[in-house]
């Protein structure tokens, strides 16, 4: 991608941390790439019911998605629909790997959420060595293997039917209690994953039940953990550390919302979003100016 095709903001994350950014990087007339859900943050669509956001009293999380949603559409903002498993900082920009293909941004916000639940042990170790956490981005380089995908929620099942056009054998263990509706050919199991091992690669996933040998691993979360999301970013317990304005320890890069710290409330993270948009803004007129001399 030629800097010219360069985004000057990617957002990563639709709740209304992510949605704030958006808006508020497009009212600065920013080229802005959003990426999420495009149902927005189902964590926002399963409230019952918000008592403190300005000007729309108690107020139902789905009420609030279509009002979000309605914003976005009302500024023609688009929603990339997929996941970013990685972010690489590049110096003068920042590379993303998207499910649907690679972007680059001069600035990313980060507004996933915070991610629930530990890492199995083995996970982080085999990382990008037989263990992914997508899918799609990876389908091609296990063409005719045996993997095995671990989906904690019913939209991961359609990265597994994507996968078995590729591989010659794919195992689908659901994290969650409906049946899955997958391509034929998909074996489920139901079991519990325990721990990843290998030798340089990962090449065993130990259950509840026993050893399984599989060529590839894929994890499937709603969100990637920060850690494993930018490498090098600082953090602060679970959290992404950051400064008043939102920014990280990696120039360009900014988080808020959820992932930047408690409380976590819809308000405050709408709130953040808009900070860090214009964060954001300010760290780009800053290299604009040091271009112009």
């Amino acid at each position: 991608m030629s800097e010219n095709n360069r985004y000057d903001i990617a957002i990563i994350g639709t709740g209304p941390a992510g949605v704030s950014a958006a808006i508020t990087a497009t009212i600065r007339k920013k080229n802005i790439l959003l990426i999420g859900q495009a149902s927005l943050s189902d964590k926002v669509s399963k409230a019952h019911a918000i008592q403190n956001y300005p000007g729309l009293p108690a107020v139902s999380g789905q009420e609030l998605q279509k009002a979000l949603l309605d914003h976005l559409a009302s500024m023609d903002i688009e929603i990339h629909d997929e996941k970013v498993p990685l972010i690489y900082p590049m110096g003068s920009y920042f590379a993303l790997q998207g499910a649907g293909g690679n972007y680059e941004a001069t600035t990313v916000i980060l507004a996933t959420g915070v991610t629930t639940g530990k890492p199995f042990p083995g996970e982080e170790e085999f990382l990008g060595r037989g263990v992914s956490y997508c899918a799609t981005c990876d389908a091609p380089l296990y063409k005719e293997k045996n993997v095995v995908i671990i989906g904690f929620s019913p939209k991961e099942e359609a990265e597994a039917d994507f996968m078995a056009e590729y591989a010659s054998h794919v195992t689908y263990i659901p994290m969650y209690k409906e049946e899955p509706q997958l391509a034929k050919g998909i074996e489920v199991l139901r079991e519990k994953p325990q721990s990843i091992s290998g030798a340089f690669k990962a090449d065993t996933l130990t259950t509840d039940q026993g050893d399984h040998a599989y060529d590839g691993i894929f994890i499937l979360r709603d969100s990637v953990s920060p850690k494993q999301l930018v490498p090098g970013l600082e953090l602060d317990g679970p959290h992404v550390k950051v400064s008043r304005d939102l920014s990280t320890n990696i120039p360009g890069c900014f988080a808020c919302g959820d992932i930047a710290g408690k409380p976590y409330q819809y308000i405050k993270s709408a709130g953040e979003g808009n900070v860090a948009a214009l964060s954001a803004v300010s760290y780009l007129d800053e290299l604009r100016r040091k271009e112009q001399g």
